[in-house]
């Protein structure tokens, strides 16, 4: 007897409601009619000078940026949706502002604003209201590796006791594809569900989904070709990083030059620190950090214990919210760093990581970053352990690089410098 199976969320009304094209439509339509008839009246298509487009071109604009960011990064693990909604939308509405600025266009100031408030609500609106559904929901074959994954806030996951759904609806099926005691009703189901439309992945994809790491126990288990970034995406990143550093650039001046001043007057010794790094294809270069210790006061061992007594008090403040380093926008210009990517190791942890960890030197495919993923999800790895679960999120991101994850980790920046998680 075949079987029909249906996938979670393939009603017609369901679709529609999650669907990027629903939201964009309706959303938008809000976003723009509102504070129109509120700012202009009835009939106000009739009469559209250039300071009416312009606004409403540019609400459009920064809605649609918005819910495609949106909607983009939402597929990453411990993407926080509604702690990244205000700032999302703030950004793209104050992009827009700064491009009309600058080109000297004309805009309404209380349509713009009032745009902006109206798709605030419709965003949170959708957040809350769709709660339940974004919560991925997996079946899984309770045979091999994948019997051991484990859910979490965002993901759940159901262990089937038989090869059947019996009215279950999921997102998909999760199975260790490799494992060697898979019985052929188990196989023959999987096949089921592929007809029905519903997808298989191989454990290792979902646990990547989960944790936001690659495992990198054996080389076998990653095709390197899958973990190269696009190139295009690369060169795009570079320009960018050395617009936005010029850009920043004149911003930062005055605070690069407040500390250092206040670095002379905390201790005795130069202002900068300067250390030789690994960094893009195993290239050496110096990297400029904020002297944060003592000078001439050395121990290999100290970052290992629980307090280093070669960090100065001054020194404690700004590795507390990352402002030892803010040089290395120089580095930026230079092109020897991007503003996010992994973070460079010095020559001889280089070295020493090489010898116990797998594939260590393949995160240099990448230019390093001042931010990354591993710190922004782990924070601060000194011991080899620790270093093979960063390089696990090293790899996480060489996989997945892309301007939504790079926005991601740049929201998830902004939050951690107002705690000083991962502080060393």
């Amino acid at each position: 007897m075949k079987r029909e199976y249906q996938r979670r969320h393939s009603r017609w009304y369901e679709v529609l409601l999650l669907s990027l094209t629903f939201h964009l439509v309706v959303g938008m339509s809000l976003a723009l009619l509102l504070p129109s008839l509120e700012r202009w009246g009835w009939g106000f298509w009739h009469y559209m000078p250039d300071v009416r487009s312009n606004t409403l071109i540019a609400i459009g604009l920064a809605f649609t940026a918005s819910a495609l960011t949106l909607r983009r990064m939402s597929r990453f693990p411990g993407a926080q949706l509604g702690a990244n909604i205000m700032p999302t939308v703030s950004i793209a509405f104050l992009l827009v502002v700064a491009v009309l600025f600058f080109t000297r266009e004309g805009y309404t100031r209380q349509v713009m604003l009032s745009g902006y408030l109206v798709s605030l609500a419709w965003f949170y609106m959708g957040y809350f209201l769709g709660r339940r559904f974004r919560k991925l929901k997996f079946a899984v074959v309770p045979f091999g590796d994948a019997s051991r994954l484990s859910g979490n806030a965002n993901v759940d996951l159901r262990v089937l006791e038989t090869p059947e759904m019996k009215g279950l609806r999921v997102d998909g099926v999760v199975a260790d594809l490799r494992a060697q005691d898979l019985p052929p009703e188990w196989e023959k189901f999987l096949a089921t569900c592929t007809l029905c439309h519903i997808p298989v992945y191989h454990h290792r994809q979902i646990s990547e989904t989960i944790s936001g790491r690659v495992q990198i126990d054996h080389l076998s288990e990653n095709e390197f070709g899958s973990l190269l970034p696009p190139l295009f995406y690369v060169g795009f990143k570079r320009v960018m990083d050395f617009l936005g550093a010029v850009i920043l650039l004149p911003f930062l001046l005055p605070v690069l030059l407040g500390v250092a001043l206040l670095i002379k007057r905390d201790s005795p010794g130069p202002v900068f620190f300067m250390q030789p790094r690994v960094g893009y294809r195993g290239r050496s270069f110096n990297m400029f950090k904020f002297r944060s210790m003592y000078h001439d006061m050395s121990g290999k061992d100290f970052t290992l214990s629980g307090k280093d007594p070669r960090i100065t008090p001054l020194g404690r403040i700004l590795r507390r919210y990352r402002l030892d380093e803010l040089p290395q926008i120089f580095n930026v210009l230079r092109g020897e760093m991007s503003f996010i990517g992994p973070r460079p190791e010095s020559e001889s942890l280089s070295e020493w990581y090489e010898k116990d960890v797998p594939f260590f030197s393949y995160r240099h495919v990448v230019r390093p970053g001042i931010t990354g993923w591993a710190q922004v999800e782990q924070g601060y790895a000194a011991e080899v352990e620790g270093m093979k679960r960063k390089l696990q999120y090293d790899f996480y991101y060489i996989k997945h690089c892309s301007l939504w994850l790079d926005v991601l980790i740049v929201l998830k920046t902004v939050r951690i410098l107002c705690t000083g998680f991962g502080a060393r």
